[in-house]
C-alpha cells in the first residue's frame, strides 16, 4: 500500500462515500447565509437553497488554517507523506489556508493548486491517488497533475449573471461580462484559462448556448474523461450527457452528471450547466 495520502477541498465534487472507499480526506469549505455559518457538508443541495431563499444570499469562505491542520496532523503521524490539492487559488483563499497549515509539517505536506473547479479538481485528486497507489513519489505524481492540467478544460453557460457578481469572486471578470451581456438577455458562456474565469462567448438564447458549449467539447475530442455540473437544472443536464455521448461516441455510464455542490452555486446561481473534460493524452 501506497505511503502517501491525498487530501483534497470539497469543492471536488467528489462523494463522500467515493472519498472515504478511496481513503482521501475531503476538508469542507464554509457557507454564510448572513450570521449563520455551516460547513458546506451540513447542508443539503436543498436546504442550501432553501437558505438562499429564505434567509439571504449565500457566500463562501475557505477552510480556515486549522481544518487543513486536522486533516494533515493523523496522517502524518502514521508515518504518511500527504498531497493536498485545493480549489484554483486565483478566485479562493483555499490554497493559502492549505499551504499555511502544511508549514507546521515539515516538509511532508505538499500543497498543489489545481487552477481548477468541482471535477476538474476532483480528476486530479482521483489521478494523484491512482498514481500514488502505483508506486509513484511526490514528485512523479505532481508532474503527473500539471500535465493533466495542461489537458483539462471547462465551458461554463450561466442563465444569470447576478450570483457571479454578488459571489464577489470574478470581480475582475465582471465589467466584460457586463459589457458583453449589454441591456440584451443573452447568456455568457465561461472557461478557466490557467485558473481564472474567462468570458469564451455569448449566446442569444439558452438553447443556442448550449449548442455552442457542446461544439467546443466537441471541438476537444478525443476525450480521456467528460462531466457534466448543473446547478437546479437535471433535466437539460442529462439531456447534455446523453447528447454529448453520442456525439462524441463516449460511453454514457462513463459521463458524470451531478449537481455541484454549495461553492459554486454561491458563485453561478440556479440554471448552471457545464461541461467538465479531459482531453486524450
Amino acid at each position: 500500500m501506497s505511503n502517501i495520502r491525498i487530501v483534497v477541498d470539497n469543492s471536488c465534487d467528489i462523494p463522500p462515500a467515493m472519498a472515504k472507499e478511496l481513503d482521501i480526506t475531503l476538508v469542507p469549505l464554509v457557507v454564510n447565509f448572513g450570521k449563520e455559518t455551516y460547513l458546506d457538508t451540513e447542508l443539503t443541495r436543498d436546504e442550501f437553497w432553501k437558505n438562499a431563499e429564505e434567509i439571504c444570499h449565500p457566500k463562501t469562505s475557505q477552510p480556515p488554517v486549522g481544518a487543513f491542520i486536522e486533516a494533515y496532523q493523523p496522517l502524518v503521524e502514521a508515518g504518511h507523506e500527504v498531497i493536498c490539492l485545493t480549489i484554483t487559488g486565483k478566485h479562493s483563499g483555499t490554497y493559502n489556508s492549505a499551504w499555511a497549515a502544511a508549514q507546521e509539517f515539515e516538509g511532508r505536506v505538499t500543497v498543489v493548486d489545481s487552477l481548477s473547479l468541482s471535477w476538474g479538481l476532483g480528476w486530479q485528486a482521483l489521478a494523484a491517488r491512482e498514481a500514488a497507489e502505483s508506486g509513484r513519489s511526490v514528485p512523479e505524481i505532481v508532474e503527473i497533475l500539471d500535465e493533466m492540467r495542461e489537458r483539462s478544460h471547462v465551458v461554463i453557460l450561466l442563465d444569470t449573471i447576478e450570483y457571479l457578481e454578488r459571489g464577489g469572486r470574478a470581480s475582475r471578470l465582471m465589467p466584460i461580462i457586463k459589457r458583453a451581456v449589454g441591456f440584451f438577455k443573452v447568456k455568457p458562456l465561461l472557461t478557466v484559462v490557467e485558473g481564472e474565469l474567462k468570458l469564451l462567448s455569448v449566446a442569444r438564447s439558452y438553447r443556442r448556448g448550449l449548442e455552442r458549449l457542446i461544439a467546443e467539447i466537441i471541438g476537444l475530442r478525443p476525450l480521456e474523461k467528460l462531466a457534466v455540473i448543473h446547478i437546479r437544472r437535471p433535466q437539460p443536464a442529462e439531456q447534455l450527457a446523453d447528447d454529448l455521448s453520442q456525439r462524441l461516441a463516449y460511453p454514457r455510464d462513463e459521463v458524470v452528471l451531478v449537481e455541484t455542490g454549495t461553492v459554486l452555486s454561491c458563485q453561478g446561481g440556479p440554471g448552471v450547466t457545464a461541461a467538465f473534460c479531459v482531453a486524450a493524452g
